[in-house]
């Protein structure tokens, strides 16, 4: 198992974050679905508008073919790219441990 960390480092102008949440809804998710890879996506927000993204998949290319789909999308019509600047690192993990607390498991 992978993970990914995705950061987008605030703080954020209101309209940078709009702008990000509709392109994850609009354009980025329906790419990664079509990939018919089993992943999850967590993101977090501050509330200066700086966001991490965590995605885990079972292996790293499953993480890189995500990355070059995103990378291949188009931007759709009323996106702005200078409100997409994309995030200001990406690291890549082996996930070492999983604990699941508090599940009854």
């Amino acid at each position: 198992m992978y993970a990914q960390l995705s950061f987008f480092d605030g703080p954020r102008s209101p309209e940078q974050v709009a702008a990000g949440d509709y392109a994850g809804r609009a354009r980025i998710a329906p790419a990664i679905e079509g990939l018919g890879i089993h992943a999850r996506v967590y993101r977090m927000r501050r509330a200066d508008g700086g966001e991490v993204v965590l995605s885990v998949a079972e292996d790293e290319q499953a993480l890189l073919d995500i990355q070059k789909a995103i990378m291949a999308t188009e931007l759709l019509p009323g996106e702005d790219a200078a409100l997409l600047p994309g995030p200001d690192r990406i690291e890549l993990y082996p996930v070492i441990d999983v604990r699941d607390f508090g599940s009854g498991r």
